[in-house]
């Protein structure tokens, strides 16, 4: 079956007068009034929704936008999908809230998500149900490993994002964003991350045998590393937040190697790129690597009711009854809507989707390389980034990517921004896009990347003499 965005009300965007319109307008300014001063989104993209259907939304004001952020990426198959819909409301009237008792749809989930693994995992990997977060799951994830080794330290990498929980906040590269917070969670080692374009260790790929990896080696080997044999080693695919940057292969093997050679178990962390989103279900299949730990959430119900597990293996499953639980991580409604998406998911063909409509985006993008501003256009699958820098210094240029997000958005089009500074335009389209819907957004997002690199090179206009 040809897989197609699931037929909605609106097949364009349509954005008329200023943003926010006056409606939104209000609607954010009780926001503000109410909320905390910790709400984020609304800040860049000043919009007050009220509808959704397949990759679009509307704000309260009638305006029609192609929605490229899809919840932040749990939208897998865009908004209100009508049959994940019907799943959802079928399960509403018989059970919503079931703990960690076993259910019929809490069963058929669970099947259904270890029937995604590679075949070589599927007999030994084990399930565990956490809070309905990705950082629950991290969180998981690390007492799972401290438990089962008896050791404490953690490895993680620079540029990493993990969650805005305790632990999850101290295995987050960003460090903006744990300054005010003291006292965090001690024993986090961080390490280079294979981010060729910004080399910590100044090489290029050319002259480089992954010396990031031999950083990594080395302490872990070195009696006198100054590093205890740390109880996991924490990675991403591809890091979201921190720009869409996609590991070297090579990387990620050695990674694997090493932590196999010193029994430390290698958590893959695919809260954002798990559930297809960079083509293949899982984005360590790429890799040619088989985890101890999977960490899983965003995408899990693919419409967006919450639901987050770890996936592991049987030799780690040393806790006691009890040991981490969480009320709401019962979710049937999630379950159900959850096992009709790997169903629409696998009867359409969305991963060949997503594989072409990638290579798609790479095409239409590739000729913004020739503007000095943009340093590096990167993805996999449905997971995209530009990266703008000041072509002089390489520095992160996070005002140019908040005009090229501003711009697209008076255009129709909703991105994010990530990485160093803010510095990277995000792009985390539903799976099941159409090739309209694509070409549709990267015409928008081309002329805002152009537009807004004009602007920033234009030659400022001499004030008028008096």
């Amino acid at each position: 079956m040809t897989t197609v965005d699931h037929p909605g009300t609106w097949t364009g965007p349509r954005v008329q007068g200023d943003l926010p319109g006056p409606h939104s307008a209000r609607f954010l300014a009780r926001q503000q009034q109410s909320e905390s001063n910790a709400r984020a989104y609304p800040r860049r993209l000043p919009i007050a929704l009220a509808e959704g259907s397949g990759s679009f939304v509307t704000d309260v004001d009638g305006n029609v936008f192609i929605d490229f952020l899809t919840g932040a990426g749990v939208l897998s198959l865009g908004h209100n999908h009508p049959e994940l819909v019907r799943a959802v409301t079928k399960q509403l009237g018989r059970l919503t809230h079931g703990l960690d008792f076993p259910t019929p749809a809490k069963d058929a989930f669970t099947e259904a998500q270890l029937s995604m693994l590679p075949p070589g995992m599927r007999d030994r990997m084990k399930v565990h149900f956490c809070g309905p977060t990705g950082a629950n799951a991290v969180e998981a994830a690390l007492k799972l490993c401290k438990t089962a080794t008896g050791r404490g330290d953690i490895v993680s990498f620079q540029g990493g994002f993990h969650g805005s929980s305790h632990a999850a906040m101290a295995l987050t590269g960003l460090v903006s964003q744990k300054q005010p917070v003291a006292n965090g969670m001690p024993g986090v080692h961080f390490f280079p991350y294979s981010y060729c374009s910004r080399c910590p260790v100044g090489l290029s790929p050319d002259t480089c045998a992954t010396n990031c990896v031999t950083l990594l080696e080395n302490a872990l080997n070195d009696a006198n590393g100054g590093i205890p044999l740390p109880a996991a080693v924490v990675l991403e695919m591809v890091q979201g937040e921190g720009g869409i940057v996609p590991a070297r292969p090579d990387f990620v093997r050695r990674v694997r190697e090493l932590t196999r050679a010193l029994d430390i178990p290698l958590v893959v962390d695919e809260v954002q790129t798990g559930c297809g989103r960079t083509g293949t279900w899982f984005a360590f299949e790429q890799y040619g690597i088989e985890p101890d730990v999977i960490i899983a959430s965003k995408a899990l119900s693919g419409i967006g009711t919450p639901v987050a597990l770890i996936l592991y293996d049987r030799r780690l499953d040393t806790w006691a009854p009890g040991a981490h639980s969480g009320t709401f991580r019962g979710n049937q409604l999630a379950f159900a809507a959850g096992v009709e998406a790997i169903r629409v998911i696998h009867r359409d063909d969305v991963l060949g989707n997503v594989a072409a409509r990638g290579a798609q985006i790479a095409d239409r993008l590739a000729v913004l390389t020739r503007l000095p501003w943009v340093r590096e256009i990167r993805g996999r699958g449905l997971m995209w980034g530009i990266e703008l820098a000041d072509p002089g210094t390489g520095r992160p240029a996070g005002s140019l990517a908040a005009a090229v997000q501003a711009h697209a958005l008076r255009q129709g089009l909703i991105v994010e921004l990530g990485g160093r500074d803010d510095g990277v335009v995000r792009m985390l389209p539903p799976l099941n896009v159409t090739a309209e819907v694509v070409d549709t957004a990267c015409t928008i997002l081309l002329a805002a990347v152009e537009e807004s690199c004009r602007a920033l090179s234009a030659p400022a206009q001499p004030a008028e003499g008096r």
